[in-house]
C-alpha cells in the first residue's frame, strides 16, 4: 500500500477517498529583490503551474513529490513545510494534489516533454500568471510563511521501529530481538520516504530492531548513526524523564535529524512534541496506544536559527503488508 497521510497544512474536509492522487512542490529562492517562485509551462495544457504529477504504484506521496520535481525540472530537492493540498473534480472523479515548499538547490533543466519552459517570478506575478485558481492557495501559504520568517526550515523526524519478531517467540535478550520479514521490507520503505526530507543526522535506540530499521537509510546517505541509550524500552521505563529529556535535547539542537525509538517510549516523545508545537498543532498528535504503527513517522519542521519551535506536523505510515 502507499501509506496514509495526515498533515497540519490540509483542510479537515479534504477528500480521503479521491480517485486521483498527485504531489508536487513550490520551488522557492531568495534574491536581493525578495522571494521568487518557479513557474513551469506545460505544453500539453498550455498553462503555467507548479511541478507536480500523479502517484506511481507502491510510491508514497512525499516520494512522488520529489520524483516529479526531479523528472520535470531536473532538480533534486528536500521537502520543506507542507503547503495546503488542493482538490478539484476530474471527469467523474476527484483529484487531490499535495504540495510542499522546497528551496531551490541548483539550476532548472526542463525535461522538454512535460515541461518546455519556466520562469522565476515574484509571488505577485505568479498570482497573475498561474492558469488554475486552485494553485493560489499553496502559494499564499508559502508567502505567509516567508513573511513570518518560517520558510527556511529543517525537519525533526520521529520514527517508530519497523515490525519486529514477536516477543512470544523470542527467548534471548530483548535488546537483540530483530525485525521480522515484514519489518525488513518496511525498513526499505522507511529509507525511501526519508529521502524526501533527507535528514542529515541519525539517532537511534541501540536495540537491534531500531538499528535495523534505520540502517538502510544510514547506508544510503553514507553516514553513521548515534545510539541514545535512554531511548530503549528498558531505560525509558526505568527513567521516563531521562527519555523525554533526550528527545527535548534533540529538538533543541535545531538540526536536520531523524530519531528511531520504541512504542513504549512514544508517550514521552509525544509529550515533548506537544510542548514545542505552536498554534495548537498538538491536536494532530496521535493520542492513543500504539500512537504510531511499526515503521510510521512524525515529521515536524523548525526554522533554521530558531530551534525548539515546531511549526508543522505530518504523519506517515509508509508501508504495511
Amino acid at each position: 500500500m502507499n501509506g496514509s497521510i495526515q498533515r497540519s497544512s490540509d483542510s479537515p474536509d479534504l477528500s480521503k477517498d479521491a480517485g486521483v492522487i498527485a504531489a508536487g512542490a513550490i520551488i522557492w529562492r531568495e534574491r536581493s529583490s525578495g522571494l521568487e517562485v518557479l513557474l513551469i509551462h506545460r505544453p500539453r495544457y498550455d498553462d503555467w503551474s507548479w511541478p507536480k504529477g500523479k502517484l506511481d504504484d507502491g510510491e508514497t506521496i512525499p516520494e512522488c513529490a520529489i520524483r516529479e520535481v526531479q523528472e520535470e525540472i531536473g532538480m533534486t530537492v528536500k521537502l520543506g513545510i507542507p503547503l495546503p493540498a488542493i482538490e478539484y473534480p476530474v471527469k467523474s472523479d476527484t483529484k487531490v494534489v499535495y504540495y510542499w515548499a522546497a528551496r531551490a538547490t541548483g539550476s532548472v533543466a526542463p525535461d522538454g516533454r512535460e515541461v518546455d519552459g519556466y520562469q522565476w517570478v515574484t509571488p505577485e506575478i505568479a498570482h497573475k500568471l498561474l492558469s488554475n485558481s486552485s494553485d493560489l492557495e499553496p502559494l499564499d501559504a508559502l508567502v505567509n510563511a516567508h513573511r513570518k520568517g518560517d520558510l527556511n526550515t529543517v525537519p525533526f523526524i520521529l520514527l517508530r521501529h519497523a515490525k519486529a519478531k514477536p516477543r512470544s517467540s523470542w527467548t534471548r535478550d530483548e535488546g537483540l530481538r530483530p525485525l521480522a520479514a515484514t519489518g525488513k521490507r518496511q525498513s526499505l520503505s522507511v529509507q525511501r520516504i526519508l529521502t524526501a526530507w533527507q535528514p542529515e543526522k541519525i539517532y537511534t535506540s541501540p536495540w537491534t530492531r531500531c538499528v535495523q530499521t534505520i540502517m538502510p537509510y544510514a547506508q544510503a546517505i553514507r553516514k553513521d548513526f548515534k545510539e541514545v541509550g535512554s531511548l530503549t524500552e528498558k531505560a525509558a521505563k526505568r527513567n521516563p524523564k531521562a527519555a523525554a529529556k533526550s528527545i527535548k535535547k534533540l529538538i533543541e539542537r535545531g538540526e536536520s535529524l531523524v530519531v528511531c525509538t520504541h512504542r513504549p517510549v512514544l508517550p514521552m516523545a509525544l509529550g515533548v512534541f506537544k510542548h514545542h508545537l505552536i498554534n495548537k498543532l498538538d491536536k494532530g498528535l496521535p493520542s492513543e496506544d500504539p500512537y504510531l504503527r511499526p515503521g510510521a513517522l512524525l515529521i515536524a519542521h523548525q526554522v533554521v536559527g530558531r530551534p525548539g519551535r515546531l511549526i508543522s506536523l505530518e504523519h506517515y505510515e509508509p508501508y504495511d503488508d
